[in-house]
């Protein structure tokens, strides 16, 4: 397999990709619009989140802030409140900022450099709303097409690599579906562990799920999540979850975080903006 070689395997399958995936595509409430805003939403929540579990909470973002300025006008802690359950607050920050520069911007931004210079909207996520929102034929490289790419080419990649060959194998003004599609293989079939016998890139893959997995390591694919139970994530959940519901004694804070470094997380909490400390209480922002 030379260098580029991903690419040119799956370009030569493009058509079985598809023919494959488009009947085949989830009902997922995000692949009905074009909206850039709610197509960023869906993208943000979907970072390390299960899409049973985003579902339900992207509907109700969605009710409560439609727009882009719907959420740049409310408190970082409204948002904050909605997005509670999916974990990772520093995301709704993330997306809180950034609704607030695009609404200063007066508009959405189309191109790639524009998009990465939204707060902490990364290669991912800028291409993910060129591709779903806008229709452009960009390349979106996530964990499940990552790990499709390693598979077909039969060996690890680099980041510039498995982008590169994303970008060369799009089919020309079929962006949307290719990226879609390509999603859907990784999460339906070339899974962690795999149902070759399904695939439609099968007859130019490379690996048939024998011998080492040359996804195991290549960019982008991602790794075994830490345990969660007894986490510090878990514990800065337990204060936030708290903090949803009123504000907090700060001397409750270490009961409610129950953890050992509970004074530690406090401060990092604050210092990321997350929680607001009003002399003796804490509060959302």
């Amino acid at each position: 397999m030379t260098r580029g070689g991903e690419s040119a395997l799956l370009t030569h399958s493009g058509g079985d990709v598809l023919q494959w995936g488009l009947p085949r595509l989830r009902d997922l409430p995000w692949r009905h619009t074009r909206d850039p805003w709610a197509i960023l939403v869906s993208e943000v929540m979907l970072q390390q989140t299960q899409v049973l579990r985003v579902v339900p909470k992207w509907l109700v973002f969605m009710q409560r802030f439609p727009t882009v300025e719907h959420c740049a006008a409310a408190p970082l802690g409204d948002v904050l409140r909605v997005w509670q359950g999916l974990g990772y607050p520093r995301r709704a920050r993330n997306l809180h900022a950034a609704a607030a520069e695009v609404a200063r911007l007066g508009h959405f931004p189309r191109s790639l450099e524009a998009l990465l210079a939204l707060p902490c909207v990364g290669q991912y996520t800028a291409r993910a709303v060129q591709a779903f929102a806008f229709e452009i034929d960009a390349a979106v490289v996530d964990t499940n097409i990552a790990r499709v790419y390693a598979r077909v080419g039969g060996r690890s990649l680099t980041a510039r690599e498995v982008q590169a060959a994303a970008d060369e194998a799009v089919p020309k003004g079929s962006g949307w579906e290719w990226n879609q599609c390509l999603m859907e293989l990784g999460a339906v079939l070339c899974r962690p562990a795999p149902n070759c016998g399904e695939c439609p890139v099968q007859d130019v893959c490379t690996w048939h799920g024998v011998g080492d997995d040359p996804a195991i390591g290549s960019a982008g694919v991602s790794r075994t999540q830490p345990r969660f139970e007894g986490s510090e994530r878990q514990a800065r959940g337990r204060l936030m979850r708290a903090l949803t519901a009123g504000p907090v004694p700060a001397t409750d804070a270490a009961t409610v975080l129950a953890h050992p470094a509970a004074e530690r997380l406090l401060a990092a909490l604050c210092a990321e903006g997350l929680v607001h400390r009003d002399g003796g209480t804490l509060r959302l922002p």
